[in-house]
């Protein structure tokens, strides 16, 4: 396809058939390679989303941030984005080798679901949600309400489209670690992401935190 609607017909024409989306492919050929190399048949068909120019770009306002699903991690990277984002661009450098932070997709890394997920924490963090779309229409949930642990909700005949973040907190300020077997190249075995506003003062006014691989999926963690 090479428009979004296209796109939406081919996903609904599928009738719930399973219908593996296609982005960077960065998660989709390990899969293949996997399955391939213990003889286990992979002929799901594919839907290449990779011409669908309503997919990727930024687009920053005094409103909130809308980063499409096709925005790729080193477009995260290097995009002008205020402090409150560097904690989800520090964990753009941190995904894989840059070859595949030049295909990898924001996208494809929240609909694979991995509790490991580096661009899950900052998100989360930042008080994401997700757009999906389908023909009914489109809809918009909460990041920590569509990765449910190796699983989305996203419905068989929709696709994610975006991730919406809103206006961060004036002077807010993000970081991310990651603590994995080396510095780079690896699954992290834990990580955070901490979103941190202050005053004139330099009293703490908002204080958000994250952490990823540590649960079924990554969660904020809550006051008690």
């Amino acid at each position: 396809p090479t428009t979004l609607d296209e796109a939406l017909a081919l996903r609904a024409q599928a009738g719930g058939t399973p219908l593996t989306l296609l982005a960077g492919g960065t998660d989709v050929y390990p899969v293949r390679t996997h399955r391939s190399a213990w003889f286990q048949p992979f002929d799901r068909d594919m839907l290449d989303l990779g011409a669908v120019p309503e997919l990727p770009g930024i687009q920053h306002g005094a409103t909130g941030t809308r980063i499409g699903a096709g925005t790729t991690w080193s477009a995260i990277a290097e995009a002008a984005l205020p402090p409150a984002f560097d904690a989800l661009k520090q964990a753009s450098r941190q995904v894989g080798g840059v070859q595949i932070q030049n295909r990898g997709t924001i996208g494809g890394n929240l609909c694979n679901a991995s509790p490991a997920a580096d661009g899950v924490p900052p998100l989360l963090a930042l008080d994401a949600e997700v757009e999906l779309a389908s023909l009914r229409g489109r809809r918009r949930l909460p990041l920590s309400a569509f990765v449910l642990g190796r699983r989305t909700a996203l419905a068989p005949d929709e696709i994610l489209v975006a991730i919406h973040v809103p206006a961060q907190p004036e002077g807010a300020r993000s970081t991310f670690l990651k603590l994995g077997a080396r510095a780079y190249l690896v699954i992290s075995i834990a990580s955070v992401a901490a979103v941190i506003a202050t005053d004139d003062t330099g009293q703490v006014t908002a204080a958000r935190i994250a952490v990823g691989a540590c649960s079924a999926a990554p969660q904020r963690l809550s006051t008690l």
